[in-house]
């Protein structure tokens, strides 16, 4: 039983990682209807962020203090927000009249950019580096359960910043707009909406959340690396289309519930070297048998 509940919180702080990522994928698919596939690479960026605003960080808080972990966090998620706005304006916005296959390509296009240039010596270079410890760091053990700080962390920063987007999403005016770009997109530039800088939101706000997948995600694993993105960027796409890609919540439980199968898999005999399959071939699963996702809802287009 304790190693069962270990388990558990092992898969669900990866699964919270993962479903940080897909919330990302799923706003931009839900407003532009395109899979933002660089959108890994900004998970990247934002690990990276967090390692070299450390030291400076730390000039200023104690090394390992809450606060500075707050403040590499906050700023890491800026830096990305408005690189996801940078990109989304030179590569994806002069293509949005042009088939969606065209945006497509582009975006692996963006996406390789992104992963051989960190790689060069000049850049990032290639070998695996240290992730600093933001925090301190501290395991409590119960009942033959270890729980540590930074898979706390993770959890709560994860609920905090999916409440935080449902209430933009939900309550706010630009929630409002991003759910009419959304719905119709004529419609909504017919009534005002400035589609432009709903757009460039909406990658700013995805590319935040990434960011901050990085940040926990460095936390808990320790070593970065420029193509750190290309997988795990991978698996929360198959969260997302797991749990309906587009819809918020679903983003979220299918991350949770990939990270536990993937935990799982791992530790029994015979399955642990087939983990990282496990979620595509979950994605073929959904495709073959419920297309729209667990939370999503099938939609009938009109010829």
């Amino acid at each position: 039983m304790s190693e069962f509940l270990q388990q558990i919180i092992n898969g669900l702080a990866l699964g919270a990682i993962y479903g940080l990522i897909a919330l990302g994928y799923t706003m931009v698919y839900g407003v532009l209807r395109f899979i933002n596939f660089a959108h890994g690479d900004i998970f990247m960026l934002g690990a990276f962020a967090g390692f070299y605003l450390s030291p400076a960080i730390n000039r200023l808080f104690p090394p390992q203090s809450y606060w500075g972990g707050l403040v590499v966090l906050v700023l890491s998620m800026a830096i990305c927000a408005a690189i996801g706005i940078l990109i989304e304006r030179l590569a994806y916005r002069p293509l949005r009249s042009r088939p969606k296959l065209t945006v497509l390509i582009t975006a692996i296009g963006v996406s390789l950019f992104i992963e051989y240039t960190c790689q060069h010596r000049l850049v990032f270079d290639a070998a695996p580096k240290r992730f600093p410890d933001l925090i301190p760091a501290t395991i409590w053990h119960a009942g033959g359960v270890a729980i540590g700080t930074n898979q706390i962390i993770v959890l709560v920063t994860t609920i905090l910043l999916l409440l935080g987007l449902t209430f933009i999403v939900q309550r706010t005016k630009i929630g409002m707009a991003m759910r009419a770009v959304s719905f119709n997109e004529q419609a909504a530039a017919l009534m005002g909406v400035n589609i432009n800088s709903v757009i460039s939101f909406t990658f700013g706000l995805g590319s935040a959340l990434a960011a901050a997948a990085g940040i926990l995600f460095a936390m808990n694993y320790a070593s970065i690396e420029p193509l750190m993105g290309v997988q795990t960027g991978l698996k929360a796409f198959v969260a997302a289309v797991f749990g309906g890609i587009g819809n918020l919540p679903g983003a979220a439980l299918g991350g949770l519930i990939l990270g536990l199968i993937e935990t799982f898999a791992g530790g029994v005999p015979g399955l642990s070297n087939y983990r990282d399959g496990i979620a595509f071939a979950i994605l073929i699963l959904i495709l073959l048998f419920r297309p729209a996702g667990l939370l999503g809802k099938s939609v009938t287009e009109k010829v």
